[in-house]
């Protein structure tokens, strides 16, 4: 019966996903479930909420529930699985702060949980947190699999793959969802038989390759509709950066429009119009969900015939691969190590994984598109520095991060993006540790 630990358990939507998903497969189907949260009102609800899915779906499973760091590592003791899924310092106020304090300095963000400097800031309030956890892994269950999907992807998987001994590899459903709907947007066949290649960096890996079932190259018509489509749409930034790169990229166009120097620009700001940026997206979200969770609280925690349906999320395959040694491909990130050699060997990459009983074997890629991986270096050279300021603690890398960093190089002097690295460092008082 293995161990399987859910990290910020609270957040009980993903957790069905996730944890519903193992139900249905009968190789889990006599796991226990640790669910791990610091809110009481939130972890007792995803309690109350698999105990009903596990008797409706007549599962064997085992749910327990751990409250606070004094039983984290209770919580962890003799885990094969831990999934992360935590959210440090959540929408208020730490995503809040992430907004308004750059909106001073005249920069916006769509969502700024990946890079920029809503995911700098975001990675570095994580990163401590993470880093507790690793020490109880370590100490409790050294053997087992890290599975993250806590945002920005990169900087913290990477970091957990450089600087910790923990097994780690990180997680993210846009890899599964970027075909289809990309078809789907231009009014493609989504046949399950179709044959793709993404590789890149979390958020920004490219959808190399496309075919059919006879191996036929969909590209062609893919970029023949994407040109004549003009009715304003959603997805209109990724067309144009696969008009302008040749490739189409995983994640949305409200992610991609901020990790680029070309869209969101205050001297131009008829580009915001003319390719739909959704500008202060996430905070509109997270006003949504908040709003939502009242009536779908109810619905999840006080329902008598719950039941879920499988979701497309890795983590039940991964798991279910490894326990059964049966192989299972996934879009992980993972150390590069020359998986990728047109990008830094130590960054953290998203490239084809094979998962069976020996773990998670990376795949080899080669080189992407030159003019891909040029963007993707922009990106990364963040993410390391990001990096290398939470290692060090040291804020010269925090401001050099910032500097690096596409869109803020677009948009503010070198002296502004100081100052307000500075501001958010104050702003985050008690959420970061001490830098120098």
């Amino acid at each position: 019966m293995p161990k399987i630990v859910f990290m910020g358990a609270g957040s009980s939507v993903f957790v069905k996903n996730v944890v519903g998903d193992c139900m249905l497969d009968d190789a889990l189907q006599d796991s226990e479930f640790a669910l791990y949260d610091i809110d009481p009102v939130r972890l007792e609800d995803s309690r109350r909420m698999l105990e009903a899915l596990r008797r409706n779906m007549g599962c064997k499973a085992v749910i327990t529930s751990y409250l606070g760091a004094e039983h984290r590592r209770e919580a962890l003791r003799g885990a094969r699985y831990v999934i992360n899924a935590i959210q440090v310092g959540l929408y208020r106020p730490c995503t809040v702060t992430d907004f308004e304090v750059p909106r001073r300095f005249g920069l916006r963000q769509t969502i700024g949980d990946t890079l920029g400097i809503g995911g700098i800031f975001r990675a570095l309030r994580t990163i401590p947190v993470l880093e507790d956890f690793a020490r109880d892994i370590t100490e409790e269950c050294p053997d087992a699999w890290f599975l993250n999907y806590t945002n920005p992807m990169a900087i913290l998987t990477g970091y957990m793959q450089r600087f910790t001994p923990v097994k780690t590899v990180g997680l993210c459903h846009s890899v599964q969802v970027c075909a289809k709907r990309l078809l789907e947007g231009l009014g493609m066949d989504d046949d399950p038989a179709i044959r793709t290649l993404i590789a890149g960096i979390n958020h920004q890996a490219w959808l190399l390759d496309i075919r059919d079932r006879d191996g036929n190259d969909l590209y062609p018509e893919i970029r023949r509709r994407a040109a004549a489509r003009t009715e304003k749409h959603a997805d209109m930034v990724r067309y144009e950066i696969m008009k302008r790169f040749g490739y189409y990229t995983t994640e949305s166009s409200e992610h991609n429009a901020e990790y680029v120097p070309f869209f969101i620009k205050d001297k131009y700001p008829e580009l915001i119009d003319r390719f739909n940026i959704p500008l202060d997206e996430y905070p509109r979200r997270c006003e949504k969900n908040i709003v939502k969770w009242v009536t779908q609280r109810d619905e999840l925690t006080n329902n008598p015939e719950l039941r879920h349906e499988l979701s497309r999320e890795y983590a039940s395959h991964i798991i279910a691969a490894m326990e059964t040694n049966s192989p299972y491909k996934i879009g992980g990130n993972v150390i590069n190590n020359g998986l990728i050699p047109n990008l830094p060997a130590e960054a953290c990459v998203e490239v084809p994984c094979l998962v069976d009983g020996s773990g998670v074997t990376p795949c080899h890629v080669g080189n992407l598109p030159e003019q891909c991986a040029a963007l993707n270096r922009a990106c990364i050279n963040v993410q390391l520095l990001t990096i290398l300021a939470a290692k060090t603690r040291r804020k010269d890398y925090i401001y050099q991060a910032a500097m690096m960093d596409p869109h803020l190089q677009s948009e503010l002097s070198i002296d502004d993006i100081v100052a307000l690295c500075d501001a958010m460092i104050e702003a985050h008082a008690g959420w970061l540790p001490a830098y120098t």
